[in-house]
């Protein structure tokens, strides 16, 4: 179940939460891991952006989002938390963000669908 920290400018969300968000198309998700994990693994429709690009990257975020929630996801749940953090310095407090609990991890345990 979503759970939302009033200290943190996201909600935690399930992989299967995620999943039914995408599925609905209430969302868009963005992968912050380094390109070289992304390449070995990763979310079926997600948008490579790693961590450290952000608060550079927020006019593509946005544009990517098309007003839909952002779900961050990485490897376990750390990075995308900070990248949520960091999206939220640059402007993007705005949009409903998520930090994807257990990343890539929990996603490819619960057999959830991955890209090319």
């Amino acid at each position: 179940m979503a759970t939302k920290d009033p200290r943190e400018p996201f909600t935690r969300i399930s992989v299967a939460e995620a999943k039914e968000k995408l599925d609905q198309g209430e969302a868009v998700m963005v992968d912050v891991r380094e390109a070289h994990e992304y390449a070995e693994v990763h979310a079926s429709g997600v948008r490579l952006i790693p961590v450290n690009t952000v608060i550079g990257e927020v006019k593509q975020i946005r544009d990517f989002a098309g007003g839909k929630e952002v779900l961050f996801i990485c490897k376990s749940g750390q990075r995308s938390a900070l990248a949520s953090e960091f999206a939220t310095a640059a402007g993007l407090d705005d949009l409903a963000l998520y930090n994807v609990e257990g990343g890539t991890l929990a996603w490819v345990e619960a057999g959830l669908p991955t890209g090319e």
